[in-house]
């Protein structure tokens, strides 16, 4: 006699599922919005229990895709989060080395980007991070942002500008 499967299991399952494909992703985005590895870790927990909890209306509805559904959340979890005057003083050059190895950048130059694309101001950096790094369409990144797909292209042509300027104000060729 086989024990009967119940919505709850299937549930679990999805849920399970979701967070093997998507937890490292939903981690560094959470990382790399807060830039400390504790708060990274309390925001991607966060993130997994907000969803966990409204798994049921997500699945009625079809507009994301699961990882821009989670990486939305994770977003808006990491965004209440910055509401904290601590950010203030967050050492960004330390927050990468506390990254886990397998999601540090490789090379000096991507280190520097990396550090870069933290310190963009939000409008920038959002888009940057889900368009680039989470490597979402233009359209699920807009979704994610409640704004058109032009203004995401905008704001990530600014970003990219932003980042080729130098700090010494030179332009790097």
């Amino acid at each position: 006699m086989s024990a009967a499967v119940t919505p709850g299991d299937t549930q679990r399952r999805v849920f399970e599922q979701w967070f093997a494909i998507y937890g490292r992703a939903v981690f560094r985005t959470c990382f790399l919005y807060l830039a400390d590895r504790d708060l990274a870790e309390d925001a991607w927990q966060d993130t997994f229990l907000k969803a966990w909890n409204s798994m049921a209306r997500f699945e009625k509805r079809s507009e994301f895709s699961v990882k821009a559904w989670l990486m939305k959340i994770a977003m808006n979890t990491c965004h209440d989060y910055k509401r904290s005057k601590w950010f203030r003083y967050v050492d960004l050059t330390k927050a990468v080395e506390d990254l886990p190895q397998s999601l540090q950048p490789v090379t000096q130059e991507s280190r520097e980007l990396f550090i870069d694309v933290l310190r963009l101001p939000e409008k920038f950096k959002r888009p940057t991070l889900l368009y680039y790094y989470q490597e979402l369409t233009l359209q699920e990144t807009a979704q994610i942002l409640g704004i058109s797909r032009q203004a995401v292209y905008r704001r990530l042509k600014k970003a990219h500008e932003l980042l080729r300027y130098c700090p010494e104000g030179r332009e790097q060729e």
